[in-house]
């Protein structure tokens, strides 16, 4: 309204003042909306161009017709049941309705919705049909697996079923009744609601409330679901083989004679109630229908819950060994099989495990011939360890801030210096934190990494720092030491990569920038038009991508779907990208991997190979399931959370090896396992997907050789199947219950002197361990006992499992590796008796040498820090008598420095040693402790070629001082002035040092008596007189 003036009223300002902003916000969440839309197509359609660059267009459709083919079904299904349910609804709705309390509010509905009942019928049915079927497309991977279901040759112990029945096909049909159940709940209620509408329902009218043929169309419905609910509790059976109510997984005791029984009892009231419920329809009232619900709730909880647990409490628990020994074998045996588990025996055809004992001598059995014997082994010990020394790699061969490596880097096996020898390798990475921020830089400049790092992990150089044989920019190989050509070193796909690069650009791209210090070679300078090599101006060495990965930019279409995909403008607008420009991303190799399978779980360990001069990534993969019978779900302590293993499962094979290359970004998928039946199903879902590594015909069409030489067992698999070998090597019922003979993995060690798992002694003088991290294995080439070369192994030991950790005395050690068809087999060494060290007490005992605490103290001065390197477990097999060694390097991280090796700590028995080298800390072995002398200097080290090196004796002094008595006198004066301290200061420093051997002796002894309290007293008191002595040191 206006005033007389024309002018509106404030009352009509607001009024357009409104609508604006209702409009406003209106077209703003259209925006987003139509972006958001926008954004999914565009992704899905560069998704499909990405899988069609790799040739895996088979796979793309294969995953996406699954996922619409479920959710179109459904969604059909859905809107039909509840438009056929809605249109009788309607039918049978009463020609006239009662009046009474809802008419007013019927008739509103009526005189709004009664013209275009038919469209409200058909939304009702379409929203509720998307509501309950866009979601099931989630199931695809059941789907998949349910119609390529295999066999696996083997009957669950129960029902006499094939395990491929569980694992195929009971997850798909247990998903479908739960969402028939759901869906004609919500039908039922959606029709009871038009009903009610209809004048069929009254709720506050006198007389019939609910009019016949109503009542019978309800009646069909709830007899819909008691029929669906029967074939649940049918389905219900099977699922008790995943039972956890008893002492393990699977069937107990009181499922199979209790539950099981109430199962069946609730199939029968289910049955009953469905004809029931159809005789209600020709009845008066609603008495049967409640009978049936009464009888089915009583019966659910009385005899379906609550009866199974008394019979739990009073009959099973009593006498519980011997009710479930019968189930406890089961689960044995299921267990066993479905993690590789299972020993070899003269009856067993397809183990995977051998079983043997190892008794070493821990007292005076080491003797230089044993040494000798094992030199293949002890010639090949881990000096360097990939936790550790990535801040070396690091400062020493990263070269460039755009580059760097993983924070823990791998392990792998290559001839080195005529013998094949563990080495540390890895890849140098892009790293964008290091390059100047912009698009073009980002995107277009710098777009890989550049070679990798490989070091012997046995050698060290003499300032303990990685010996490398490959290494630096450009990359250099020490061909005289390792036979290995690296062609195109570039790495556009690796690890933890992100984002997305465009190459083939109107720019080059970086490799690095240059120092001048470079040796180019002959093909590294610009070509006319082109990009190799350096750009003549000593800046930077530049390179085009002419590799196959990637989609070409193409039309602008593309152009723009990109620019969506990544949220980013520029390569829209960037004139640097032309139609032949290509868009690489998805480029982390397990990222990659997992686009390409999904239904695969993945290692958190890739690593680098190489292979005929390029650089590859292998990934292993695992099929897995949660559905084995009897099975016990696995112990996942220690696997890390980015491993696909980390998730719930109870059965699993490393069924797959991923090659991915790191310069064309193609992806190979071997099937190694070819018996396993999950994968079995994906290859017949997705034929064109995976490649047999070794086929049974020896075609060529499987894993090259110098693939196969670099597969290693899965780091990842071993954690679980060792985590489950502690309690499952016991194959006695009674033995496994009473688990008096289990072990668990040893303790870590730690890593430095403050994180070594804590000494606890109890009120009643009892020692423990605080329970902490767990051992990881580690990777070494070794010749294990019994067998009869040296192989490239992963290796884990085990203590006797106690509630608190007190008992880390070794009990066995398992071993992994893989077979020249890329098979894994375990080997578990048992150690009889207690009287042999686990790795804790090994490392406390070195902790606790009074030379090794000297010498940790004394190098851990002013700022430096000392580090522990892998606990090395290594068993040495003697003509009569084995042995058992512990080793650690000792790594010191000066201020400002990084972490090199200066010792290596040795344990035999009792016997501690420290020196600058294993051959002449294992010589220092075979000599008692009055015979070692100052860093060794007494000591022959040990030719581990099979001879005794000696030490070479000291140069004779006279031969030394020059001729010129005057200088030699001088010399001398100077020498006792500046470097001899006077006789007080001497005295007082040995006997500092005397002291505190003794103390560290005592300490030793506290230590060996259990008394804990008195030993780190007594250490305390030691490295307190040492840090004495070293100031009287510094001060003179």
């Amino acid at each position: 309204m206006a005033d007389i003036s024309g002018v509106p009223t404030p009352r009509r300002l607001r009024r357009s003042s409104r609508r604006l902003r209702f409009i406003l916000a209106l077209s703003v969440a259209a925006i987003i909306v139509l972006l958001v839309s926008l954004r999914g197509l565009a992704s899905f359609y560069t998704n499909y161009l990405w899988f069609d660059s790799l040739g895996f267009t088979a796979v793309w459709r294969g995953v996406l017709f699954a996922k619409i083919g479920l959710a179109l079904f459904f969604i059909a299904f859905t809107f039909l049941l509840f438009w056929i349910n809605l249109f009788v609804a309607d039918r049978i709705a009463p020609r006239t309705r009662p009046q009474g309390p809802e008419e007013d509010f019927v008739s509103r509905y009526h005189d709004t919705i009664g013209p275009r009942a038919g469209l409200f019928r058909i939304a009702v049915a379409g929203l509720f049909s998307l509501f309950l079927g866009v979601g099931t497309s989630s199931r695809w991977q059941d789907w998949i697996l349910f119609r390529n279901s295999q066999d696996f040759g083997v009957k669950d112990p129960q029902f006499n079923m094939d395990i491929g029945f569980y694992v195929f096909e009971l997850p798909f049909i247990q998903f479908l009744i739960n969402w028939m159940f759901t869906a004609f709940i919500v039908v039922l209620i959606i029709t009871a609601a038009a009903h009610y509408l209809n004048g069929g329902i009254r709720v506050n009218t006198p007389g019939n409330r609910v009019t016949a043929p109503v009542k019978g169309h309800l009646s069909v419905l709830l007899a819909i679901l008691a029929l669906i609910k029967a074939a649940d509790y049918w389905y219900q059976r099977y699922s008790l083989n995943f039972s956890g109510r008893g002492v393990v997984d699977g069937a107990s005791y009181t499922d199979v004679n209790a539950q099981l029984p109430a199962i069946k009892l609730l199939i029968l009231i289910s049955i009953a109630a469905v004809i029931l419920l159809i005789i209600n329809i020709w009845r008066r009232g609603w008495v049967l229908p409640v009978v049936a619900v009464g009888l089915w709730a009583f019966v659910t909880i009385a005899i379906g819950s609550i009866y199974p647990a008394i019979y739990q409490r009073f009959v099973v628990e009593p006498s519980e060994s011997s009710r479930e020994a019968q189930y406890i074998e089961r689960n044995i045996e299921a267990t066993r099989t479905a993690y590789g588990l299972r020993v070899e025996t003269e009856t067993e055809a397809d183990a995977n495990i051998i079983e043997r004992t190892f008794t070493p001598n821990v007292e005076d059995a080491l003797t230089i011939e044993i040494l000798q014997r094992n030199a293949g082994t002890l010639n090949n010990l881990r000096l360097l360890d990939p936790g550790i020394v990535s801040p070396t790699f690091q400062a020493l061969e990263v070269e460039r801030e755009q580059f760097r490596f993983a924070s823990d880097l791998d392990v792998d096996r290559y001839e080195v210096d005529g013998d094949t020898r563990t080495v540390v390798i890895a890849a140098r990475e892009l790293n964008l934190d290091g390059v100047n921020s912009g698009w073009e830089n980002q995107h277009v400049a710098f777009t890989h990494g550049y070679g990798l790092a490989l070091a012997p992990a046995n050698t060290v150089t003499a300032q303990g720092e990685p010996d490398f044989v490959i290494g630096g920019l450009p990359t250099s190989v020490n061909s005289e030491r390792i036979n290995i050509d690296i062609d195109q070193p570039r790495i556009y796909v690796g690890e933890e990569l992100e984002g997305y690069v465009i190459v083939e650009t109107e720019r080059c791209e970086i490799d690095f920038a240059l120092t001048g210090s470079e040796n180019l070679g002959q093909g590294d300078s610009l070509e006319e038009g082109g990009c190799q090599g350096s750009d003549g101006s000593g800046e930077n060495l530049l390179f085009r991508y002419d590799g196959n990965d990637g989609v070409k930019a193409g039309s602008f279409f593309r152009r723009i779907a990109f620019a969506l995909r990544f949220g980013d403008l520029n390569p829209i607008f960037s004139g640097l990208i032309n139609s032949d420009s290509k868009f690489l991303f998805n480029r982390d190799v397990t990222d990659r991997a997992k686009e390409l399978a999904p239904f695969l779980k993945y290692d958190a360990d890739s690593y680098p190979v190489i292979i005929d001069g390029r650089i590859k990534f292998i990934i292993d993969a695992y099929t897995a399931t949660n559905y084995y019978p009897y099975s016990q779900t696995a112990d996942r302590n220690s696997v890390p959370s980015s491993s696909g293993l980390a998730d719930s499962f109870n059965y699993v094979r490393n069924s797959v090896k991923v090659v991915i290359d790191a310069y064309d970004g193609d992806v190979t998928f071997y099937v190694i396992d070819d018996q396993d039946p999950i994968i079995q199903a994906y290859m017949k879902a997705f034929p064109n997907l995976f490649t047999i590594a070794f086929p049974d015909d020896g075609s060529s069409e499987g894993m090259p050789s110098e693939v196969a030489d670099h597969l290693r067992y899965p780091e990842d698999l071993f954690k679980v199947q060792t985590n489950m070998w502690g309690r499952y090597h016991l194959n006695d019922p009674n033995d496994f219950y009473e688990a008096a003979g289990a072990w668990v993995v040893s303790l870590d060690p730690g890593d430095d002197l403050e994180n070594a798992p804590t000494a606890i002694v109890t009120t009643t003088g009892f020692v423990t361990f605080a329970s902490g991290k767990r051992m990881d294995p580690y990777y070494v080439q070794m010749q294990v006992p019994q067998e009869q070369q040296q192989d490239f192994i992963l290796i884990r030991p085990f203590v006797p499992r106690s509630s608190d950790d007190s008992r880390q005395q070794l009990e066995a050690f398992m071993v992994g590796q893989i077979d020249q068809n890329g098979q894994g087999n375990l080997i578990s060494y048992t150690v009889p008796g207690l009287k042999v060290d686990g790795p804790v007490i090994a490392n406390r005992s070195m902790l606790a040498d009074p030379v090794v605490a000297e010498t940790t103290t004394l190098l851990g001065q002013r700022g430096s820090g000392v580090k522990l390197g892998n606990m090395l477990l290594i068993p040495l097999e003697g003509a009569e008598e084995d042995v058992l060694l512990y080793l650690r390097p000792m790594y010191v991280e000066a201020s400002g420095s990084q972490p090199a090796v200066q010792q290596v700590i040795a344990a035999y028995g009792e016997r501690v040693r420290i020196c600058s080298s294993v051959e002449l800390v294992l010589g220092a072995l075979l000599v008692p402790d009055s015979e070692v002398g100052d860093d060794c200097e007494n000591v022959n080290p040990v030719d581990l070629g099979g001879t005794l090196l000696p030490v070479a004796p000291p140069e004779n002094e006279e031969s030394t001082q020059p001729s010129d008595g005057s200088v030699e006198s001088e010399s001398e004066e100077d020498n006792q002035s500046e470097s001899a301290p006077d006789n007080s200061s001497g005295n007082e420093l040995q006997n500092l040092i005397e002291q505190a051997r003794q103390a560290f002796e005592s300490a030793n002894e506290a230590l060996e008596d259990g008394d804990l309290g008195r030993y780190q007293d007594l250490i305390e008191q030691g490295q307190s007189l040492v840090q004495q002595a070293a100031e009287i040191l510094e001060s003179n």
